[in-house]
């Protein structure tokens, strides 16, 4: 699929110029601090050097007083509390960071973790049956509620009251509980609007700790916790996401809680050299939480019960870990074949039917496919059709399903215009469930296209690769990559910078690779007039330019700077995005 190629505008000169003098550093990392707003020596420091005494005071978030007093009381009279979250990642690293921080002074407390199949996204009746027949007198809702005022209401009659810590988008009538955390309410004060469900969980015990003196370093033994709910749900790493991302991630290949440190020794990541001092063969990274550890997390969730990675991640015993560890991961091997068949067979529904071609979206549904992976299914399909999309199955009475969307349309916004056909739904502008009765489907699908047909344009529908600058050979050394990586942690909001190098061609070393298919291509690139020293590259599913490459053609290449270990030997390399030939 071709996809255009878009730089960011230059930054003005004179402010890359006296961020560069006063940093003492290349003008075109300068650059790219500018593109991320910062702009004065201070505010680079701030960026390099996140500090945890920078964290907003959780008071600020509307209705954190109210919550803070609920608990303290259901503490003081011995109340049964139910910490109840979301089956995704998200919701269970929640339940996992409140209830270990609420063990060390709530006497009845348990966890709930809603079924994907019998019960739904979000707050269930048989939630609040359940913490009804436990005796339950208090329910803190993560990473859902936001818009359960019927069930909400439901436990208000059953004599059980709810904090609600939510991020989702509410709607115009807030759920009547005792208090409703969520920086996203028009009325929230609270500076920072981008946590994740697990980071509201992480305001609220950083408030609790305050209020009963507890010392901070209980609260920040959650930050792997944290930092792997920003990874998995996709918030951008910016401002206080990325001072939790960061100091979360330094915890993980420091001091791993032993439920993650099971999961990425099942992905082989385990350090087995005893001459080395790391857990682990490399850092372990954003990505690494995106691709390996969430997906694992999920896939209790997606396969049997989610209730295993709340156990996996609040256990302290390693060898009980392990084997959590080892099952998930037999479960994760399970989501990757369903999720390889059901993308196989969605792709050959969509081309074997003229009338997809016709249509900006793709809404597709078949009853009988798993409900545990179709969100990922969206996800492979607009890799392919590059459309916003959502996939149907079917669940009990309803058919229920995920949308993923592309970049500038908000899919929330597309579904919200067709609430009145729907049961109900909630999520994010790029990402949202929802369920509605087969009957209402056609009208549906016809009402969704007409929305996303009036405000797609042409120039939406093409992939879009968004450039930070161009790169010279000769600006590339070790110097600038080791300042490079202090960039990180990498996200929305703080993508990894991406180059373009014009003019270039291959020094004769480009080769097809690959275990079984010969998808990739190797080469090693330099400038057409042999400025800077060449450079090897990767370019992950771009075999098909090999013959071009291979015939001498110049052509210019955008790409990720690297560093690659081999045998002892660490080189600069180019992991490529796109090729255009010229």
């Amino acid at each position: 699929m071709d996809k255009r190629w878009v730089t960011k505008k230059p930054s003005d000169e004179q402010i890359v110029a006296h961020l560069s003098q006063v940093l003492n550093i290349n003008p075109k990392l300068a650059n790219l601090l500018v593109h991320r707003g910062v702009t004065t020596f201070e505010e680079a420091r701030a960026f390099f050097r996140p500090q945890l005494t920078d964290l907003y005071d959780p008071f600020l978030m509307k209705d954190m007083d109210k919550a803070v007093d609920r608990i303290e009381q259901a503490a003081r009279n011995q109340e049964g509390i139910m910490v109840y979250g979301d089956y995704d990642v998200d919701g269970t690293s929640a339940v996992a960071l409140v209830y270990s921080f609420l063990k060390n002074f709530c006497k009845k407390l348990e966890f709930y973790i809603p079924d994907r199949y019998d019960e739904g996204y979000g707050i269930s009746y048989k939630g609040i049956d359940t913490a009804e027949k436990h005796g339950i007198k208090l329910i803190i809702a993560l990473d859902c509620g936001i818009k359960a005022v019927k069930k909400v209401e439901t436990a208000a009659n059953k004599g059980i009251d709810f904090i609600i810590c939510d991020h989702h988008r509410p709607d115009s009538v807030i759920p009547p509980a005792v208090a409703v955390l969520d920086t996203k309410q028009k009325d929230c004060p609270y500076p920072y609007k981008e946590l994740s469900g697990c980071g509201v969980g992480f305001k609220l015990i950083q408030a609790l700790a305050l209020r009963k003196n507890i010392p901070v370093e209980k609260v920040y033994a959650g930050l792997d916790l944290v930092v792997v709910s920003i990874a998995a749900d996709i918030v951008p790493i910016t401002g206080e996401n990325r001072i939790l991302a960061y100091y979360g991630l330094d915890q993980i290949n420091e001091n791993p809680r032993p439920g993650i440190y099971s999961i990425l020794k099942t992905a082989g990541l385990e350090n087995m050299e005893e001459s080395s001092n790391g857990l682990f063969s490399r850092e372990i990274t954003i990505s690494d939480l995106v691709f390996i550890v969430g997906p694992r997390i999920n896939a209790a969730g997606r396969i049997d019960k989610a209730i295993a990675s709340v156990k996996l991640l609040i256990s302290n015993n390693s060898d009980y870990a392990d084997k959590l560890g080892n099952e998930i991961n037999v479960l994760n091997t399970t989501r990757r074949d369903l999720d390889s068949a059901i993308t196989e067979e969605a792709i050959k529904m969509i081309e074997d039917d003229p009338y997809y071609t016709q249509l900006k979206t793709t809404v597709i549904y078949k009853p009988d496919w798993h409900k545990g992976v179709i969100g990922i299914v969206a996800s492979r399909l607009i890799e392919h059709f590059y459309k916003p999309t959502i996939v149907l199955t079917r669940s009990n009475n309803l058919i229920t399903g995920s949308a993923r969307s592309i970049k500038s349309f908000d899919i929330y916004d597309a579904i919200d215009s067709c609430s009145d056909l729907l049961e109900h739904f909630g999520g994010h502008t790029y990402a949202a469930g929802l369920a509605l009765k087969p009957e209402n489907l056609k009208a549906f699908k016809e009402r969704f296209e007409t929305f996303a047909s009036e405000r797609l344009t042409t120039d939406m529908m093409v992939p879009e690769i968004e450039i930070d600058e161009e790169l010279y050979f000769n600006d590339i050394n070790f110097k600038f990559y080791r300042i490079l990586r202090q960039f990180a942690p990498f996200g929305p909001g703080n993508m990894s910078p991406l180059f373009v190098s014009n003019n270039m061609i291959d020094t004769g070393f480009a080769k097809l690779v690959g275990k079984n298919d010969q998808k990739h291509l190797k080469f090693e690139a330099v400038h057409t007039n042999h400025s800077g020293n060449p450079i090897k590259a990767i370019a992950f599913n771009l075999g098909v330019h090999h013959k071009k490459m291979v015939k001498g053609k110049s052509f210019k290449v955008c790409y990720h700077l690297d560093e690659n270990n081999w045998l002892g030997n660490t080189n600069l390399q180019l992991r490529v995005k796109d090729i255009k030939f010229d």
